[in-house]
């Protein structure tokens, strides 16, 4: 799913336009024992906890394609007859309405989520009739002919919240009010079927997590069994080693500002895309030799990057470090350059020692301070 189709199915999760005709919910304690478990009409809850669950739905479609959602496909061994897709359309077809069903599932969620202590499980149920568009792009409900069938699985932590002072009307005083067992935002959701290319997709999985470096990799197999991507973090690392490994020597200021050039020139022709800039192997590699690094460095970029990354691995440029700062650092000074100015900083000698120079005009603060920058031939400019 990318941005758009995402947002599509955001705006639904609103008091006068959900289409939710079921919500179940699991409570599971600490011991990972099933403590209340409960089935509703969706519009026959109180128009308040209406607005609050609506509210969850939309946070587990929040974040960035590519860092907190995550796009998952079926192995096709998993779309077989007892694969793990079986359940997942077996409760979407059941509406929630079948015991057994959920059970299975219930049991399947609470067997491979790690979870330091209590949660709930929220599962909804919802039919949403696509609009269809018009020349000029807009959604037009009267031309709708397809219906988007599906559900939305919120994993939701609870927490004792902590007992604050307040007016206790019982006996009409001021003092430490009950504390009481509160759901939080989602930690992780998943929405099935995608909804990919404005259609309903049973091949695939749109994979939410709240911490983008806490994916759960274990949970992801036993769910739906895929294999997890690289998470943003990791990406970020596997292209620094990638460039450390295969530059060596040559990885010098230039190369690393034309590196950062051709990240934020491809982010910048593909601002206007809702889907997620990705580059594999084949594009890090051409980066690269236009970076300047030699032939003679990337006769083994191959094999650095299949055992470093993996032969099949992706990477979403929006997660690669420095493509909105140009960060330089040492051990005992870190600057950071806005992307736009690269072009102003320089790798030079200056009096026999290697320096970082930055450019910079009349207008210039330090500590919040203005100061004044050197006048021509004030000081020696060094070579």
């Amino acid at each position: 799913m990318n941005k758009l189709e995402i947002s599509e199915i955001r705006k639904q999760f609103t008091i006068d336009r959900y289409t939710i005709d079921n919500i179940c919910i699991c409570y599971v304690g600490s011991e990972k024992e099933k403590k209340l478990i409960t089935r509703d009409a969706f519009g026959s809850l109180p128009e308040e906890e209406m607005y609050k669950y609506l509210k969850f739905f939309k946070k587990a479609l929040s974040g960035t394609v590519g860092k907190n959602l995550i796009n998952l496909d079926f192995p096709l061994s998993e779309e077989m007859q007892d694969g793990k897709q079986e359940l997942l359309l077996k409760l979407r077809d059941s509406r929630l309405d079948d015991d057994a069903v959920l059970e299975s599932f219930y049991d399947r969620v609470i067997g491979n989520y790690e979870a330091p202590d209590k949660y709930c499980i929220i599962i909804m149920h919802a039919v949403y009739d696509i609009p269809g568009k018009s020349r000029n792009e807009e959604l037009m409900d009267d031309l709708s002919d397809n219906v988007y069938d599906f559900t939305l699985t919120l994993i939701s932590p609870v927490e004792l919240r902590d007992g604050e002072l307040g007016y206790d009307p019982e006996n009409n005083r001021i003092g430490e009010l009950t504390r009481e067992w509160v759901l939080h935002d989602p930690d992780k959701a998943f929405l099935f079927p995608a909804f990919n290319d404005r259609t309903s997709d049973i091949h695939s999985v749109l994979y939410y997590s709240k911490k983008c470096e806490e994916l759960q990799p274990d949970f992801i197999g036993s769910m739906f069994g895929a294999d997890p991507p690289l998470t943003a973090g990791d990406q970020k690392d596997v292209f620094n080693m990638l460039v450390s490994s295969v530059c060596a020597e040559e990885g010098d200021v230039e190369v690393m500002k034309n590196i950062h050039d051709s990240l934020t020139d491809m982010i910048e022709e593909n601002k206007d895309n809702p889907e997620p800039l990705i580059i594999g192997k084949s594009e890090v590699k051409k980066i690269l030799s236009e970076s300047g690094v030699s032939g003679e460095k990337l006769k083994d970029f191959d094999t650095h990057f299949d055992d470093i990354a993996g032969d099949e691995a992706d990477i979403v440029v929006s997660n690669l470090p420095g493509v909105k700062k140009f960060n330089i650092s040492t051990p005992d000074i870190d600057i950071r350059v806005n992307a736009d100015f690269v072009d102003r900083v320089e790798a030079r000698y200056v009096d026999g020692r290697q320096c970082i120079v930055i450019a910079v005009d009349d207008h210039v603060k330090v500590n919040g301070v203005d100061v004044r920058t050197l006048l021509p031939g004030s000081r020696d400019q060094g070579a």
